[in-house]
């Protein structure tokens, strides 16, 4: 019996300490695709919209929902999250490669870049912050600056 216990308290702990999947190691395997993540991100804000606009719905009605609330709510600080993870996990950890100053042109789109993910991080978290779609504008002119530079051209 306390063998069966201690068993199920070392499963326990491990799926509790589990580190939850980010679908991209960083091993440089050139399986993902930089427009595929450009393309969720625009996804991510579209749902963060669409949450602000049905929390706000529910909220103004005379009988609150408040689990409905609260769902969306929560579905908005994920797409939130997921745009941070992105910007951060996959943008500039593994596709923005850092340039010095004295490289001058290169440093400047290096620092324009860089700039532009810390805007998306900032307004993702001011959209967990409130029920605002002048964050999730933001958001889209943001990203849409970003693909240009990156990409080359604004997304599709």
């Amino acid at each position: 019996m306390k063998r069966t216990v201690a068993i199920m308290v070392v499963l326990t702990v491990l799926v509790c300490l589990a580190d939850t999947g980010f679908p991209h190691c960083q091993i440089p395997c050139g399986i993902y695709d930089d427009r595929a993540r450009v393309n969720l991100i625009k996804e991510d804000i579209t749902t963060i919209e669409k949450s602000i606009n049905e929390i706000n719905a529910l909220s103004a009605e005379q009988k609150k929902n408040y689990n409905q609330i609260v769902r969306w709510v929560m579905n908005k600080e994920e797409h939130a999250d997921r745009i941070i993870d992105t910007v951060t996990d996959y943008f500039i950890a593994q596709r923005i490669k850092p340039a010095e100053m004295s490289e001058g042109k290169t440093y400047t789109e290096y620092a324009y870049k860089l700039s532009l993910l810390h805007k998306l991080i900032f307004y993702s978290m001011k959209s967990k912050q409130e029920a605002n779609t002048a964050h999730t504008a933001e958001l889209t002119e943001v990203l849409d600056k970003f693909s240009e530079v990156y990409l080359g051209k604004i997304t599709e």
